[in-house]
């Protein structure tokens, strides 16, 4: 595993939760205090910080009100050739027009 590429997706994480965190106009003291953790965690949250705990992190995506976003996490990835050979499947249809009934 590169642990450099970890720490840089960690760390990226951390800036996008400081941006939301600005953008809502909150301070870390306050937003820590909301996450129930200390501003010291808090910050290595938002510098990315590999001993934070992923328990954390889904605190912070529901105080965010974005919790769904977890479920992205090892998520299946769609097989492509799969919904291509459903996007090109033809649908049946009848060689012929229906006959019709005696008397009508």
């Amino acid at each position: 595993m590169d642990a450099d590429i970890v720490k840089v997706k960690l760390s990226d994480l951390g800036e996008r939760l400081k941006r939301l965190r600005i953008s809502r106009g909150e301070t870390q003291a306050r937003f820590s205090a909301r996450l129930g953790v200390s501003i010291p965690t808090f910050r290595a949250m938002e510098t990315g910080d590999v001993k934070v705990g992923i328990g954390r992190w889904a605190d912070a995506l529901w105080l965010l009100d974005r919790l769904d976003d977890l479920d992205q996490v090892l998520a299946s990835k769609a097989d492509l050739f799969d919904q291509w050979e459903k996007s090109t499947k033809k649908v049946r249809q009848r060689a012929y027009a229906p006959r019709k009934k005696p008397g009508r």
